[in-house]
């Protein structure tokens, strides 16, 4: 289980690995990230997420958070390696 699910598990009070859903606050939590970072993620597509509800609350899925942190520290070892790879040695 990662980490970050025990520790919101522990703070929320209940066991977060069987939320299926979490709500754009708690991904901006695990993200440390602001709220409106967090919705410019989602309205831009690059994390997915669904409408719920009447009022249409954006709600993003554990495994798809899970994925898009993967994917983040793919893409960050990818630039590091292509920007080690064009600096040139002094």
């Amino acid at each position: 289980m990662a980490d970050w699910i025990q520790a919101t598990q522990i703070r929320k009070g209940g066991p977060v690995a069987e939320r299926r859903f979490l709500t754009l606050a708690d991904v901006g939590e695990v993200l440390n990230i602001s709220s409106s970072q967090t919705y410019a993620l989602v309205r831009s597509g690059e994390l997915p997420a669904i409408q719920v509800g009447g009022r249409g609350q954006w709600r993003v899925e554990t495994r798809v958070l899970e994925e898009y942190i993967a994917k983040a520290y793919e893409r960050t070892a990818s630039a590091l390696r292509n920007e080690s790879e064009s600096t040139p040695l002094l």
